[in-house]
């Protein structure tokens, strides 16, 4: 998954960042609220973690912002207001939930993962594609039945194109959906993580559109 981290704190931004790759997410961060907004508008994420008091501005005005574009991206916010009425404010916004600081890493990221799960929830529980089955809460993906081991960054392309059957993903968006900004990216490098999957899972699995991305069957 990719997710944003906003906050002004930079040794609490790394260390959260770094407890969120360890997780197996690719991870941005963002100090200031014109940074994030130009993150949001430039990349589609999974999730924001957003700390509020940030020093060009209220972070709730970024989930207003959001929200009223009718992007229905989650929002965990992550902040030293730990008055009720500010919280009721946040989750009114259009927050999906709420962290107090000082806060456990661990606490964060099984946060996190509820709200993942709810999110994706909301959508197919499984995906199926002829003989392939992905199963998106558990990370798990079968053929013909039977389990196909996948690396991280194999299951975090199969996630993003078997969301939307029949549609053309641009090989930008998976090279969003596998590295964080200031990462250095192979140019070859999606050509072959899909080679591995057509390996793993049958050549017709993937169709490459050439000149605009891949594609999986609608099933």
């Amino acid at each position: 998954m990719r997710l944003l981290v906003i906050e002004d704190e930079q040794g609490l931004a790394d260390a959260v960042a770094d407890h969120l790759r360890e997780a197996s997410h690719a991870v941005d961060i963002a100090g200031t609220l014109d940074d994030a907004q130009a993150a949001v508008r430039a990349t589609q994420y999974d999730l924001i973690l957003l700390d509020l008091h940030l020093p060009d501005g209220d972070g709730l005005s970024l989930v207003r912002d959001l929200r009223n574009r009718s992007a229905n991206t989650p929002v965990l916010i992550a902040t030293a207001r730990d008055r009720i009425m500010e919280r009721i404010e946040g989750l009114e916004a259009g927050a999906d939930d709420y962290l107090v600081k000082p806060y456990d890493l661990d606490e964060m990221l099984a946060r996190i993962s509820a709200i993942l799960r709810r999110a994706d929830s909301s959508r197919a529980t499984q995906r199926q594609f002829g003989s392939i089955k992905v199963v998106p809460s558990a990370k798990s993906v079968y053929l013909d039945g039977q389990p196909v081991s996948l690396t991280t960054k194999e299951w975090a392309i199969l996630d993003r194109l078997s969301r939307r059957p029949g549609i053309t993903v641009a090989k930008a968006e998976l090279e969003d959906a596998l590295y964080g900004f200031g990462n250095e990216v192979e140019s070859n490098a999606i050509e072959a993580h899909v080679s591995r999957l057509r390996a793993k899972l049958g050549r017709d699995v993937i169709e490459t559109v050439r000149g605009f991305g891949y594609r999986m069957g609608k099933g």
